[in-house]
């Protein structure tokens, strides 16, 4: 018979959750041998936890729910074309029900690797994010379920003993419709290949990387690659400035360089008559403010554009250009990984930092409010910016799914927004290809830094 384990954390402000811990106890006691397969199958429709099941609050407000899809005979219907030339895209494929695979890292043979109960009373922290991606994505099924869809829901551990190539083997993941997953590499790069091979749709959710792919038209990239982030970066300096001077930094380092390349080439392709060429400056620990003066202008804008992803070096050269911001104006644009910086040093004032993201959510819209509402009232604490990519990305391609069937590749330019304004364009690595490497997100909010709260300067 199935199971349905409980995966309800332990916060470490939320003691009296320890109670709660019993049924959780009992499951991995009982179920040892399943969770050496570390696969659980989760059945919308009868789905719950530990803690008060997202399935016994209210569904959507009024303002989100729509008529539950007509119930469909499964069917294949084959149209002229194929959709970017892959024969399967061809093929109308809808069913009366539909088989999900959804992976996070749960961590589960870890936390209960010596025993059943759990170190301190709480969940490590570094269960909390693939838990609450679990639990996002939990809502979601239970908000699709009560709009009428007929879904059924198997919940894996990607970071389990049991490995993507032994789930494939064992013919566990065999009738999938649909794969999500808050994954990495190796699984990243596992999971495209089976959904290459058995053609079924795989959305990585979470992961900024390709892991290598350059052929898997059935593969999804909801976190876009850094190569998508410094082309929306050239786009917006290019035309946000009409006289400004471009400079990229970038430190003499082989992945740097590689980044450095990226965004010159997206200039090279860039059709602008307002675009102004890029100069550059190789940056070290040792490199004095004054060398960085030698390349700045007091008379326009300096847009400078930082390649580098960690903390320690994107500020260590913040501070250099802190010394200077008083001569020359500046602007400074980050990668990515600078959402989470904190710049409220007295040596940071003054400088305008920016930074992208294809993830950037103002809680203000009704779904935003609906999974705050929901997620306090079930697992009583606050959702992380995990559970908020959980839902989404749940909500939004299983929606794919239902209304379109198992095919719906072209038809995602279609779909309805659901917290982000996802763009879900076809990538050719290679030129002359005629079949898409893949489909990643292009859009890119370009954010600027706030003592109290950043700030959205696009769309």
């Amino acid at each position: 018979m199935p199971l349905c384990p409980p995966f309800a954390p332990l916060r470490e402000n939320k003691r009296n959750d320890f109670c709660k811990l019993a049924p959780i106890m009992n499951y991995i006691a009982a179920t040892k041998q399943l969770m050496a397969a570390l696969a659980c199958l989760v059945i919308v429709s009868s789905c719950s936890t530990t803690r008060k099941s997202a399935s016994k609050v209210d569904g959507p407000p009024p303002s989100l729910s729509k008529p539950a899809p007509a119930k469909k005979p499964e069917e294949t219907k084959t149209v002229a074309k194929a959709p970017f030339n892959v024969p399967a895209f061809a093929k109308e494929v809808k069913k009366s029900s539909y088989n999900i695979a959804f992976f996070a890292p749960l961590y589960l043979d870890s936390v209960f690797a010596t025993s059943t109960e759990i170190p301190g009373r709480t969940m490590p922290r570094y269960v909390l994010p693939g838990l609450e991606f679990y639990e996002g994505a939990q809502i979601a099924f239970d908000s699709l379920k009560q709009l009428g869809y007929n879904l059924k829901v198997t919940v894996y551990d990607s970071k389990g003993k049991q490995s993507v190539s032994n789930l494939v083997r064992s013919k566990a993941l065999d009738n999938t419709d649909l794969i999500i997953g808050a994954v990495t590499n190796p699984e990243m790069k596992e999971l495209s290949d089976y959904a290459k091979n058995r053609e079924v749709n795989f959305v990585s959710a979470t992961f900024p990387n390709d892991a290598g792919v350059t052929d898997n038209p059935f593969l999804f990239l909801s976190n876009s690659t850094l190569k998508t982030h410094l082309e929306a970066l050239q786009d917006y300096v290019q035309n946000a400035f009409a006289n400004k001077n471009i400079v990229l930094l970038r430190r003499n380092t082989a992945f740097e360089s590689k980044l450095a390349a990226d965004f010159k080439s997206s200039y090279d392709k860039m059709q602008s008559s307002k675009k102004s060429r890029i100069r550059e400056l190789v940056w070290s620990d040792a490199t004095t403010p004054e060398e960085i003066s030698a390349i700045l202008l007091t008379d326009r804008t300096n847009v400078l554009v930082v390649t580098a992803l960690d903390e320690a070096g994107a500020k260590s050269l913040l501070r250099k250009l802190g010394t200077v911001a008083a001569t020359y104006p500046i602007q400074v644009f980050g990668m990515p990984t600078w959402d989470v910086f904190k710049l409220k040093d007295p040596e940071f004032k003054g400088l305008q930092v920016y930074y992208s993201t294809p993830y950037f959510n103002e809680k203000t819209d009704a779904y935003s409010r609906y999974v705050n509402d929901v997620f306090r009232r079930t697992y009583k604490a606050r959702p992380s910016d995990m559970a908020y990519k959980g839902f989404e990305n749940t909500f939004y391609f299983v929606k794919l799914l239902y209304n379109n069937g198992v095919y719906f590749n072209a038809k995602v330019a279609d779909a309805q927004k659901v917290i982000s304004n996802y763009d879900f364009q076809p990538v050719y690595v290679k030129d002359g290809d005629e079949i898409p490497s893949y489909f990643e997100n292009k859009n890119i909010y370009i954010i600027q830094k706030g003592d109290s709260s950043d700030v959205k300067m696009n769309r």
